[in-house]
């Protein structure tokens, strides 16, 4: 075989994905999740359960959490391998060949591969070498996997898959109100370094799409086109940044 025709070497996968710094746990309003929170911070330092399942909504912040739990890991010392199942299309199913040996992994919207006969099936056998290989290898922690739905609900093909799910502990990420929504914008600006009113916060709850993602864009913007233009944030200058 030559070494175009190798697999991904697990280590160089995880090496090369590079994850947003400020997603961490610290950076994450936890609002109804204590729990899950807590499953997720055992997990990434190896004393969590075999699996953990964990759905949401869009937005929700799943990928932020997965993004927390591999930066928990001492990267001297273990890794993590993360992998977003809504890039497999640009992905070859192979590359989980060697990910069982990491100390810990992460799957991002699994829903992605709902029906892909073969993403299901390297799943599925990746999951029952990750188990074996927890069984007998010291400093393997959980597999981590977030998904749109609960497991019996995301129109897998495989039987055997939706099995496999279904071992471990499995937890629904409860969406934020819109005050939770406002103050987890005001934690992610006092991590910023810079306050977000609570006139400004409510504004933009009020004039936005209410998904995180969008809400986080904007305070990004009004961050730095504050900061720029030497402005404390208001709701007239949140109107000029943001065209309305």
């Amino acid at each position: 075989m030559n070494s175009d025709d190798e697999p991904n070497h697990p280590t160089q996968l995880a090496l090369a994905v590079q994850l947003p710094d400020d997603e961490t746990f610290a950076s994450f309003y936890t609002g109804d999740n204590a729990q899950l929170i807590t499953a997720l911070k055992n997990a990434a330092i190896g004393q969590g359960d075999d699996l953990l399942y964990f759905w949401g909504q869009e937005g929700s912040g799943r990928s932020h959490l997965l993004h927390a739990a591999c930066a928990e890991l001492d990267g001297e010392q273990d890794t993590a391998g993360y992998i977003s199942l809504e890039l497999h299309a640009q992905m070859s199913p192979q590359m989980l060949d060697g990910m069982e040996h990491l100390a810990l992994v992460c799957l991002d919207n699994l829903d992605a591969v709902a029906g892909n006969a073969p993403w299901e099936q390297a799943l599925f056998n990746f999951f029952n070498r990750r188990h074996f290989n927890r069984l007998h290898e010291q400093g393997l922690g959980s597999l981590v996997v977030s998904a749109n739905n609960a497991p019996r609900h995301l129109g897998l093909a495989l039987p055997d898959l939706a099995s496999r799910l279904d071992w471990g502990v499995a937890y629904q990420l409860k969406p934020l109100d819109d005050e939770g929504k406002l103050s987890a914008l005001q934690l992610r600006s006092e991590l910023r370094g810079f306050k977000l009113p609570t006139d400004v916060g409510r504004f933009l709850l009020s004039r936005l799409s209410r998904d995180m993602s969008t809400l986080l864009a904007a305070l990004d913007l009004l961050d730095n086109a504050s900061f720029q233009a030497k402005r404390k944030l208001s709701i007239p200058f949140a109107k000029e940044v943001l065209g309305f």
